[in-house]
């Protein structure tokens, strides 16, 4: 393993409710042991990138009731293809080689469950989001 594989592995937290267990799909095992353990390095930098994209949307997410607050990150998240590769890139860019690998033989269904992953970790940061309306 080279040192940048090793550098990364090392910043990850630990996440005791990301179990591996026997039997588990290859998607799932992937999720468990690298994708939720990046997003979770990644939550502040991740909330950062929604920020701005609600500030070049017009702060519009801000005017929003908690519930369409909602909406309008699962939105983001599924319609615009831009955004949307630029929080995949923010994960990718922390795989070991190893682990990209992994990822490209089954690309399309790890996909969907970073793009889950990220979404759930912004609407669960929605205190955060609230604070940023007050500061911008």
């Amino acid at each position: 393993m080279n040192p940048r594989d090793i550098a990364l592995l090392e910043l990850r937290p630990e996440i005791p409710s990301a179990k591996l267990l026997p039997g588990m799909s290859s998607e799932e095992y992937f999720q468990n042991k690298t994708l939720r353990p990046i997003a979770k390095l990644q939550n502040d930098l991740l909330v950062a990138i929604f920020q701005n994209y609600c500030r070049k949307h017009k702060n519009v997410f801000y005017d929003l009731s908690v519930e369409k607050r909602l909406d309008y990150i699962e939105n983001a998240i599924h319609k615009d293809m831009k955004f949307r590769n630029s929080l995949k890139g923010t994960i990718i860019g922390q795989f070991t080689l190893d682990e990209y690998e992994r990822y490209i033989q089954n690309s399309s269904a790890l996909n969907k469950r970073m793009m889950n992953i990220v979404k759930e970790r912004l609407k669960s940061n929605i205190q955060l989001l609230e604070y940023a309306s007050e500061v911008y």
